[in-house]
């Protein structure tokens, strides 16, 4: 947003842009009005002049009128025109006889023409006017100034909110905190009764995509009151006080249109913390619009029947007088949904899909840990979108498999042609990945190895698919994983006796999990249980302080046993993949024959080998 010192620079360059072109202005409206006087410029003069000059034959043309006579002597430059009162009822008989002795032109004068004349003085004033107000517009900034003071909320009556809870699932513990607003709103008389008080303010906490929105939208549905969005950013502009006047209007309106339901989508873009006096940096239009959101929500009364909702991601930087009981009352967590808060979802967005009978949304629930409503109505419309394109009436199980790999691992690339070397190489570090992770004992279950390039960089890819939703790991399963990640670079150095560029990306995130390990779960003997990193809050609670900087010898310490745990972690899985190097290699020839391999084929081969794989791969994919 930009500073007091842009907004002054950009009033200043308007100031002058004006005042130039004003100036401009008057000297071409005074040079037009002088050009015109001179070429229809008449001197006064008196009839017997006018005689003296026809006699003198001076006198070139003539314009006779009832009042007026005017005549011109001379020709070219030195034309001069003159005007006389005429005295009738003198000389009038003889006056066209002796305008024809003098060979003078002669005619009528005709009646002055009023709005000819307006026409020809106000179009171009006019004219310079529009350009002025067009070429303002174009100014940086000058667009805001047109719609000071305008609240830009979106407004839906109450016959056009179509959503209601039954449009909304995986959040069941969110809609029942949420009941009690709309009970409120359609009985208010029954917490007056008692002298209860309905929360002012509802603050929806989640990660994006959640359905935030969709739940403030449902609790208007289901209440049959007005709704008003409006988002964060529509408050904020480059001229201080705009926001200020946007939040009054807002909260006006919606004192008219009582009861009702005011939604502000991404509320963190003017809540965040003011800056305080000894701060560098100050945001004046933000905190103003903050000051008067406060004084609003203050100066209202909840029995009125106006509810404020809210959204953001990130409740960590909002400021405290904002989120203090008697303003949002109520913070409600709308966190990513579980495997049957995921199957929900997917039964609401599949509503009005076409599925084959062997669609299983429990499965495909439990092969999208992590993903939000948002993602999961992707994965639906991705599925549909492919059976279309493969000439199916239906959306099979097939099609769903894909979509879930397109949004996890990307778009396959069937074009990017690979050497044999390079197909090789690829070949056995994807196996190296998921010979692991089919023989590790916490390692996830592997439900797909393939070598089709996908997105921008990947070659191949192994999906693991977690037995079920886990919120603790243990160290014995944070080490398992850890050999997972490094197993592919591992498999390249058994069978090639050297490594590629290709596991970046696995060091990567290798190192970022053992970096947590030591630092934030207290998982080295060395270091032992200190945290010396801060968790990452991303929508839950306060950000906190921040923890202070460990010394030089500290950090010392963390990264060599960080290089420990990473070091011992990838021995073990070299030295399982030298003791499975002829498993290694069948299972790489066969995935190059096949390109893809699921994990039911992949356990079948193993077993066939009679290598040992652990109780966990075995249940792959969960009972319907």
């Amino acid at each position: 947003m930009p500073d007091k010192t842009d907004r002054d620079r950009h009033r200043q360059r308007q100031y002058a842009y004006t005042a130039v072109y004003v100036l401009l202005s008057l000297g071409l409206l005074m040079w037009l009005n002088q050009s015109l006087v001179r070429a229809g410029r008449v001197q006064e003069a008196s009839y017997s002049d006018f005689l003296k000059s026809l006699e003198a034959k001076r006198v070139v043309e003539v314009a006779i009128g009832s009042e007026f006579i005017v005549w011109q002597e001379g020709e070219g430059k030195d034309a001069k025109r003159f005007r006389a009162v005429r005295l009738p009822g003198v000389d009038d008989g003889r006056l066209i006889e002796r305008l024809e002795q003098a060979g003078a032109k002669f005619t009528g004068v005709p009646q002055d023409d009023f709005w000819s004349n307006l026409f020809v003085w106000t179009f171009p004033t006019l004219l310079l006017i529009a350009f002025w107000a067009w070429s303002v517009r174009r100014l940086p900034g000058a667009t805001q100034a047109l719609s000071l003071g305008r609240s830009r909320a979106k407004i839906w009556d109450e016959s056009s909110v179509k959503v209601t809870f039954a449009d909304v699932a995986g959040v069941e513990e969110a809609v029942e905190e949420l009941r009690e607003v709309v009970d409120f709103l359609k009985h208010p008389e029954r917490y007056a009764r008692i002298g209860a008080r309905i929360p002012k303010g509802v603050l929806l906490v989640g990660p994006p995509g959640t359905g935030k929105t969709l739940l403030a939208r449902a609790t208007a549905g289901e209440a049959g009151v007005p709704f008003f969005s409006i988002s964060g950013a529509d408050f904020v502009e480059m001229f201080v006080g705009v926001g200020a006047a946007r939040v009054r209007e807002l909260f006006q309106q919606a004192r008219q249109k009582a009861p009702c339901i005011v939604f502000i989508d991404e509320i963190d873009t003017i809540g965040k913390s003011r800056a305080g006096a000894r701060s560098p940096v100050s945001h004046e239009e933000r905190e103003q619009t903050l000051n008067q959101l406060l004084v609003e929500m203050d100066g209202f009364d909840s029995s009125a029947g106006v509810i404020i909702m809210a959204a953001t991601n990130r409740p960590d930087v909002l400021d405290p007088a904002l989120r203090r009981p008697g303003r949002f009352d109520r913070q409600i967590v709308i966190d990513s949904p579980d495997m049957n808060g995921r199957e929900a979802i997917l039964k609401v967005h599949a509503r009005n899909v076409k599925l084959a009978g062997d669609v299983d949304l429990r499965i495909i629930a439990a092969r999208t840990p992590g993903f939000s409503g948002a993602e999961l109505a992707n994965v639906i419309n991705e599925a549909a979108l492919i059976a279309v394109r493969r000439g199916r009436d239906t959306v099979c199980m097939e099609d769903f498999d894909e979509a879930v790999d397109r949004v996890l691992a990307g778009l396959e690339r069937k074009s990017r042609a690979l050497g044999e070397h390079e197909r090789a190489v690829v070949a056995h570090h994807e196996m190296g990945h998921a010979l692991l992770g089919m023989m590790l004992p916490h390692a996830d279950p592997v439900h797909k190895v393939s070598i089709v390039p996908r997105g921008s960089a990947a070659l191949g890819v192994t999906i693991q698919t977690p037995i079920e939703d886990r919120y603790l790991l243990t160290e014995p399963e944070l080490r398992d994983r850890l050999t997972v990640i490094l197993g592919g670079r591992a498999a390249e150095e058994v069978v090639f006796g050297h490594v590629s560029s290709g596991p970046a990306d696995d060091l990567q995130r290798a190192t970022s999990l053992a970096s947590r390990m030591v630092k934030q779960f207290g998982m080295s003997g060395e270091i032992g249980p200190v945290a010396l990193e801060e968790l990452p809050s991303a929508y839950l609670g306060d950000g906190g302080p921040g923890l202070p900087a460990y010394s030089q010898e500290t950090a010392k310490k963390v990264d060599a046993e960080v290089r420990r745990i990473l070091e011992e972690s990838y021995e073990r899985a070299r030295s399982i993949l030298r003791e499975h190097r002829d498993a290694l290699t069948r299972l790489a020839q066969e995935l190059l024959k096949r390109e893809v391999m699921s994990g039911e084929e992949l356990r079948n081969l193993l077993e066939q080998m009679g290598i040992r794989i652990s109780e966990e791969s075995t249940a792959a994919e969960p009972a319907p």
